[in-house]
């Protein structure tokens, strides 16, 4: 049934999209809303504002004012910029870009394509331009999934890859393991089963590491949902089962839902009609209890394919027309179109001809316009079958092309050999880097060992030439103190002999003034006569 198809995959998508954050009760998130609103009113800086402004715009759910938060954090970031204050111009310029890439998830949560892709690129230019790689890497994954979803499978490859690149020189594990499993999606979509398994359990595994619960329960979902395509269903339920339970005990009320969506679909598959129901019914109170209009339009939808299989037609119109209202309350295009898909092929099946037209048409104008071949192929398919019941046999005709034309285009053999050859081009990229990291390494180490026997022989050299200084120094001082010793001996030897010069001549004058002294003193004998003379005198 080709409602039952479009459902199953609309749920497939959203898993993956809402299986990676925790959600506050909505009284709880009221609390946070009322909070930065009040945090935002007393700020005084425009830092503080623009970053306050990002916070609420993640805790808001209402997608107007989304636009307004955004639209306002934008304001400030290109206000300051225009200032060229050249000390906060890289954080207002990080603003600006995180503000776009707000803009685009907007626009993609309204199947707004073109819009969403225009701003995602504008993001990635300015985040390109301040070097901030945390938010290249996270621009770079939301292109490469709107590409994923149009079935452009070569440049989904192509940024996912790119993003994946960065993460990993960042070493950012969380986006490393979202981006994994995202191309692990790519590989299930393709047919490829064992490649996906390898990458969602890759994918597991990183986030086993870092402890991230809720990146672990929403890889479980994927998990689960392969191994439902595979039609192992006791594999299925184990892994849907233990999503189940990660996210009841971690509060992921999104992820709650979105567990029990994947449980309801697989029941659905094996025809157990009741359990089906139920989960998708506990889903619904869920999405309906956080006000959550994307999550209720889904399971409108999921519901009224259960009443659609148990042949009450009224029931499941009743459902498709509540989708219908919920998707269009949020302009959800993407979410429009499956609703109008669903509704045309309900009343094609009562009977109702012309309805049955005019709702398809138009899902098939909005889906053209979101350009997502998968459906384009739905209401194609719808369309052929109304087509001939009213015998227009060349309308017919030329909606089988259409939907052949789209079936190729999302699963072609040319598709898979892009995917593979994109996949084997990268693994021998990665090796190469490898091989090129270990080669820089050598060479790094044996440049170490070169610099280091080079610094040992520039030590040797100095230490020698140094002693040799020292050697020269020290014999220029024993030189000089032996010359100056010299010449104060010879001036000693001169002085001694100048003294000794004169004490010959003082003793010779002595020697000489003695002899004429002694000349004149009369001799002891002569001195005897005169005083014997003297006595006989006397």
């Amino acid at each position: 049934m080709a409602s039952k198809y479009i459902v199953l995959v609309l749920v497939l998508v959203f898993c993956k999209l809402h299986s990676f954050g925790q959600n506050p009760p909505a009284g709880e998130a009221g609390k946070t809303i009322d909070s930065l609103k009040l945090a935002l009113k007393n700020a005084k800086q425009d830092s503080t504002r623009c970053l306050t402004l990002k916070l609420l715009f993640n805790a808001e759910s209402d997608k107007k004012l989304k636009l307004e938060i955004v639209t306002k954090r934008l304001q400030i970031a290109e206000l300051n910029l225009a200032n060229k204050n050249k000390t906060d111009e890289l954080f207002f310029l990080k603003q600006k870009a995180g503000a776009l890439n707000q803009f685009g998830i907007i626009y993609n949560s309204q199947s707004d394509i073109p819009k969403a892709l225009e701003f995602y690129l504008k993001s990635l230019k300015i985040y390109d331009k301040a070097s901030d790689k945390n938010g290249m890497a996270m621009t770079l994954s939301n292109i490469g999934t709107i590409y994923k979803g149009q079935g452009d499978i070569n440049k989904a490859f192509q940024y996912l890859e790119k993003s994946l690149k960065i993460k990993e020189e960042i070493g950012d594990k969380k986006g490393m393991a979202l981006s994994i499993m995202i191309i692990g999606n790519i590989y299930k979509n393709q047919g490829n089963i064992s490649k996906a398994l390898e990458y969602q359990h890759k994918s597991l595994k990183l986030s086993e590491e870092i402890g991230d619960k809720v990146g672990v329960a929403g890889t479980l979902i994927n998990i689960g949902n392969i191994y439902s395509q595979l039609d192992d269903i006791t594999s299925a339920l184990n892994y849907l089962n233990k999503s189940l339970n990660l996210m009841e005990s971690i509060g992921s009320i999104k992820g709650t839902a979105s567990a029990l969506n994947c449980l309801g679909n697989l029941y659905d598959k094996i025809e157990d009609k009741p359990k089906a129901l139920e989960y998708f019914l506990k889903c619904l109170s869920i999405y309906e209890s956080i006000s959550d209009e994307n999550g209720k339009a889904i399971s409108y939808n999921n519901i009224g394919t259960i009443y659609s299989d148990q042949g009450d037609l009224n029931k499941s119109i009743e459902y498709f027309q509540k989708s219908l209202a919920s998707s269009q309350k949020v302009g959800d295009k993407d979410g429009i179109a499956y609703a109008l898909n669903n509704l045309g092929y309900e009343y094609n099946q009562l009977g109702k001809l012309s309805d049955a037209v005019i709702y398809t048409q138009r899902g098939l104008k909005i889906s053209t316009e979101i350009g997502f071949p998968e459906t384009i192929r739905n209401s194609a398919a719808t369309l052929k079958s109304i087509f001939q019941k009213q015998n227009k046999y060349k309308e017919a005709f030329e909606m089988y092309e259409l939907e052949i034309k789209m079936r190729d285009s999302i699963n072609n053999q040319e598709t898979q050999k892009a995917a593979i050859k994109k996949q084997m081009q990268y693994t021998y990229e990665k090796q190469e880097e490898v091989a090129k990291a270990e080669h820089k390494k050598e060479l790094e180490k044996q440049q170490a060992l070169a610099e280091e026997k080079n610094t040992r022989q520039n030590i040797i050299i100095g230490s020698v030439a140094m002693g040799l200084l020292l050697v020269l120094i020290f014999a220029g001082y024993v030189f000089k103190t032996l010359k100056a010793t010299r010449k104060q001996k010879a001036l000693i030897e001169h002085k001694n002999k100048e003294i000794e010069e004169k004490q010959k001549e003082i003793l010779d004058s002595i020697q000489y003034a003695r002899r004429i002294q002694m000349a004149q003193i009369p001799s002891e004998k002569r001195v005897l006569v005169m005083i014997n003379k003297l006595m006989k005198r006397g």
